[in-house]
């Protein structure tokens, strides 16, 4: 895999995850009992704190932006085996997710290759 194709996959798993969020929350499935803005602020939220550095490119964002995809990941996965009505809701977020997991991983091994980042590096010079 390339940084440029690592990267394109960030952007698309990372922003469609963005965008479904609010899709889903707000016009797709709200939440009957709840204010219609409630769940997709909370959804929304966690998702924005990654997403400067991700959109600049930065090799350290993409690798702890991963942790922030974790909620969703299982969210997802719970909602699959326990809710036949969101089921397909919840496909489109795992998709998302993986696609935005799996190119975090990617782009910042390599941008951090690009750029001589390592651990070994940084304990040599300490």
């Amino acid at each position: 895999m390339t940084t440029f194709a690592a990267r394109l996959l960030t952007l698309v798993g990372f922003l469609g995850l963005l965008a479904w969020v609010i899709i889903w929350h707000v016009w797709l499935s709200p939440h009957p009992d709840l204010n219609p803005w409630l769940l997709p602020v909370i959804w929304t939220v966690p998702l924005l704190f990654p997403l400067k550095g991700i959109l600049q490119g930065n090799p350290y964002t993409h690798a702890w932006g991963n942790f922030v995809l974790m909620p969703y990941f299982l969210h997802a996965l719970t909602l699959i085996t326990t809710d036949e009505g969101e089921r397909w809701l919840a496909v489109v977020e795992l998709v998302f997710t993986i696609l935005a997991f799996v190119g975090t991983i990617y782009y910042a091994r390599l941008r951090g290759r690009e750029l001589g980042l390592s651990i070994r590096k940084k304990k040599e010079q300490a």
